[in-house]
C-alpha cells in the first residue's frame, strides 16, 4: 500500500484537508467554511469549537472512500498570530479565539510604546510593536479570565497560537511549533525559545504556553481523528504563510512569496536573524537548526473585496470580474481596516475611500479594491532587500486582472502556480521529506513547473501616477487616524 500524507490547512475563512500521493500529487480534498464575529470596535472573534468541528468535518469528507491505513502521517499549516485559551484538564475553550486581525491589545501597545520598550521588543523578537501579534491578545485574555494569573500560572489554564490548540485537542501534546511561536512576540530569536523578560513585560506565565519544538516535531500522535486509526503521527507543523514559502521552494535565494488571502504575507528568506527595519524578521521552519526569513504582514486584502461585496450585496467573484473590465480613475480605496500594518505599521490609521463622485458606480469601487491589494503589497515588496522572483498563491491569486496588476505597479515578473492551497501542499511536502517520499530537489522542480508568469505593461509614468496617488492617500489615512487619537485623548 502507497502511502498519503494527510494536509489540515486552517485558515481563517476555512479548514481545508488535502491527500497528497507519493507523488506529491493531490488526491483528495475538502474544504469547511468558518466564520468571523465583530462584537465590538476593533474586535475580531471566532468560535474556537467551530474550528476544531471544522478540522474534524474536513479530515472526514476528504477522506471518503480512501483507506484511512494508507495515511503515512498528519501535516498541519495553521494560521498564527490568533489565540486560544482553554482549559487543560478538557482542552475546552475558555473564550472566543481572538483573530490575528484583532486590536484589542492597541492601549497596552501604546503604553508599552510609551514607556520606550518597542525598540526593545523588536531587537529580541524581530516584531514590531502591534496588536497583530499573540503576545498583546494573550494578555488582554488573561486580563479578563484571570486576572490575578492564578489558573495560568499553575498551568490549569493553557494559551497558545491555533497550532498549538490544535495539537492539544488533536495529540494531547502541549507543544507549539517554533514558526507559530516565533509569530507571538514572546520568542527571542536568537535563543528560539519563550523570553524570560517578555513574558515578565507581557504578564505571561510561561506554564500557560506549550513547550517550542522544530517544525518536523515530535508533536505526538492523534486520537480521535476519524477516520484516521488513533496513534497515526503528526509529523510536520508549520504557520500558514511559512509553508506556502516552503511549497515553492523558498529556501532558493532571492524568491520572495506573496499569498493572497484574507490578508497578505509577503515573505522571503535570509541568513540572519537580524530584525530589519520595516519587515518583521521571523523563524519560517525549523528541522532542527532554524530558517529564517523578511516578512511583511497586510491585514486587509481579501477582506476588502469581501467587506465590499457585503455593502453592495453583492460576491467577491462578481467584484472582481466588474474589476477587470474597468478602470478606477481617481478612485481609492486604503482599507486601513484596524489600521495598516507593513511597511507602515500604523495602528491608528483609518479606512479611506477618496477620489469618487456622483457619476462613480460599484465597477469604480470594485476596481479601486483590487488595485488596493496590489499597491499594499507593492509597498511592502519595495522594503524587501535583494533581487526578487516574485511567486504568488493564495485564493485572489487566480484573479489575471490582480496579477498583471501586481505585475504593473510594482514593476516585477510575477509568477502564478497552478495549484493554490500552497500552504497545506508546503507542511505535507515538508512532512514527505521526512517520510523519505521526496527531496528538496524534487521540491524544486515540483515549484518550478506549470507556472504562468505576468509581465509589467505599464510604463513609468503611469506607474509613478497611481503609486503616487496612492501613497499620498495611505498618508491621509495616516493623518486622519493621528488627528482623531488627539481628540479623543
Amino acid at each position: 500500500m502507497k502511502p498519503h500524507v494527510l494536509a489540515i490547512d486552517q485558515g481563517t475563512s476555512s479548514t481545508k484537508a488535502l491527500l497528497l500521493d507519493a507523488t506529491g500529487d493531490i488526491v483528495g480534498r475538502a474544504e469547511a467554511p468558518l466564520t468571523q464575529t465583530h462584537p465590538g470596535p476593533g474586535l475580531v472573534e471566532q468560535d474556537a469549537t467551530a474550528l476544531l468541528d471544522s478540522v474534524y468535518g474536513a479530515v472526514t469528507d476528504c477522506l471518503t472512500g480512501i483507506d484511512p491505513r494508507s495515511v503515512a502521517g498528519v501535516a498541519l499549516s495553521t494560521q498564527r498570530e490568533s489565540v486560544v485559551l482553554w482549559e487543560a484538564a478538557t482542552g475546552e475553550p475558555v473564550a472566543p479565539l481572538v483573530s490575528w486581525q484583532d486590536q484589542r491589545g492597541g492601549e497596552r501597545a501604546a503604553r508599552l510604546t510609551a514607556a520606550g520598550r518597542a525598540d526593545e521588543i523588536r531587537r529580541r523578537t524581530g516584531l514590531p510593536l502591534d496588536p497583530m501579534f499573540s503576545a498583546l491578545k494573550m494578555a488582554a485574555l488573561l486580563d479578563r479570565y484571570d486576572p490575578t494569573r492564578a489558573r495560568s500560572k499553575d498551568g490549569a489554564l493553557r494559551l497558545g497560537t491555533v497550532d498549538a490548540y490544535l495539537l492539544y485537542r488533536l495529540t494531547g501534546q502541549p507543544v507549539t511549533e517554533i514558526g507559530n511561536a516565533s509569530r507571538t512576540q514572546l520568542l527571542n530569536l536568537a535563543t528560539g525559545d519563550w523570553d524570560n523578560e517578555l513574558l515578565d513585560l507581557f504578564d505571561i506565565p510561561r506554564a500557560a504556553l506549550g513547550r517550542i519544538v522544530p517544525s518536523t516535531g515530535p508533536f505526538g500522535t492523534v486520537r480521535g481523528l476519524r477516520p484516521l486509526p488513533d496513534g497515526t503521527p503528526v509529523l510536520a507543523v508549520m504557520g500558514d504563510s511559512h509553508a506556502a514559502l516552503f511549497a515553492h521552494a523558498g529556501w532558493r535565494p532571492g524568491t520572495v512569496k506573496a499569498t493572497y488571502g484574507t490578508g497578505s504575507s509577503v515573505m522571503t528568506v535570509t541568513d540572519s536573524p537580524e530584525p530589519a527595519e520595516h519587515v518583521c524578521t521571523t523563524i519560517a521552519w525549523s528541522t532542527g537548526h532554524p530558517v529564517y526569513a523578511h516578512e511583511a504582514n497586510i491585514r486587509s486584502t481579501g477582506r476588502t473585496l469581501t467587506w465590499l461585496a457585503e455593502l453592495l450585496n453583492t460576491e467577491p467573484a462578481e467584484l472582481i470580474r466588474l474589476a477587470a473590465g474597468t478602470d478606477a480613475g481617481d478612485v481609492t480605496l486604503v482599507p486601513a481596516f484596524g489600521g495598516i500594518g507593513a511597511p507602515w505599521w500604523d495602528s491608528r490609521a483609518v479606512p479611506v475611500l477618496a477620489g469618487f463622485e456622483l457619476g462613480t458606480g460599484r465597477a469604480q469601487l470594485a476596481r479601486a479594491a483590487l488595485e488596493s491589494v496590489a499597491l499594499q503589497v507593492g509597498d511592502v515588496l519595495a522594503a524587501l532587500p535583494g533581487p526578487r522572483r516574485v511567486v504568488a498563491d493564495g485564493g485572489l491569486s487566480r484573479s489575471d486582472a490582480l496579477m498583471q496588476l501586481q505585475a504593473d505597479v510594482s514593476d516585477v515578473t510575477v509568477a502564478r502556480t497552478r495549484h493554490h492551497e500552497r500552504s497545506a501542499a508546503g507542511a505535507a511536502q515538508l512532512a514527505g521529506v521526512g517520510l523519505g517520499l521526496w527531496t528538496t530537489a524534487d521540491l524544486e522542480r515540483r515549484a518550478d513547473r506549470d507556472l504562468q508568469t505576468f509581465t509589467a505593461d505599464w510604463n513609468d509614468t503611469r506607474r509613478g501616477t497611481t503609486v503616487a496617488r496612492w501613497r499620498h492617500r495611505v498618508a491621509a489615512a495616516r493623518d486622519l487616524g493621528t488627528r482623531g487619537q488627539q481628540r479623543t485623548s
